[in-house]
């Protein structure tokens, strides 16, 4: 595996996902993208110029809103593949211009989640929410604009960036909203069995017959294996076509999961292992 350089995020600098990528790879150049799609092509390029980052990190669940909506559209179609994984949680801060107070602030600005997230702070100070279409961003417009009745709702990080003042930390509503980030890369990198917990991320199409599904999954129910995570998907608009993506604790050259994943293949179609990486110390 070629040494990782730079890695790739959706969001706007200062955004959650550029703080984990600070917090976890500070020695990597990140880049933003404009969206997800843009993220998977920034590294899957392989023109003669090269890709234009290694690595990818990118959103798949949060603990207050479920999945990432669009993540399953991409990863199985990609030909990227998750290396680790890393929970981050979240925490917004009310933020303005430099010199600013509640009492002058009359609106809000941030996405849609994070306004939704923070009812309580906007509600105490009679505010009026404005929806933006990504928290960094907000607080670059509050600092572009240079009004001192607008505020931001964004992660800590931006205010640095863009200039801003906090006028109040860790606004948000509930004190266990956590997002999990997965890292994808071009090389199918996996650990050796016995170097940790792991976690094994796989997709499948179930065969379209009576209990193809219950049949399937028997197998990790016989052989122990934990599974974390079980969502379908409707493939190509058909609602007789199901996908699902699939997460369990385990690595697939151990016997019983290897024995599973054999069960798993025979009761259905388009088995693709997606990644195995060390499971986050917040899992175990």
């Amino acid at each position: 595996m070629i040494q990782p350089r730079r890695i790739a995020y959706q969001g706007e600098p200062g955004s959650n996902s550029h703080t984990v990528c600070e917090r976890e790879y500070p020695q990597l150049e990140a880049v933003p993208c404009a969206s997800f799609e843009d993220v998977f092509a920034t590294v899957e390029r392989t023109d003669s110029g090269g890709p234009e980052a290694d690595l990818a990190l990118i959103p798949i669940d949060n603990s207050l809103a479920g999945r990432v909506s669009d993540i399953h559209h991409f990863l199985p179609a990609s030909r990227l593949h998750i290396v680790a994984e890393h929970f981050h949680r979240v925490r917004f801060a009310l933020m303005a211009v430099p010199g600013v107070s509640t009492g002058q602030l009359r609106t809000v600005h941030s996405h849609v989640h994070a306004l939704g997230q923070c009812r309580k702070v906007i509600r105490e100070l009679g505010l009026e929410p404005v929806i933006s279409g990504d928290t960094a961003g907000a607080a670059r417009e509050v600092a572009e604009a240079g009004d001192l009745t607008m505020a931001a709702i964004s992660p800590p990080l931006a205010a640095s960036i863009y200039g801003l003042e906090v006028l109040r930390d860790d606004i948000e509503d509930e004190d266990h909203n956590t997002t999990r980030f997965v890292v994808l890369s071009r090389d199918f990198v996996v650990p050796p069995v016995g170097s940790g917990p792991m976690v094994t991320s796989f997709i499948f199409n179930v065969r379209n017959i009576p209990a193809a599904l219950y049949k399937a999954l028997g197998g990790f129910a016989t052989n122990g294996i934990n599974m974390t995570k079980l969502e379908s998907y409707m493939v190509g608009g058909r609602f007789a076509a199901t996908q699902f993506l699939s997460e369990v604790d385990g690595h697939p050259d151990e016997p019983a999961l290897a024995r599973a994943l054999d069960e798993l293949r025979f009761f259905t179609t388009d088995v693709k292992i997606l990644g195995v990486y060390p499971a986050a110390p917040e899992r175990v």
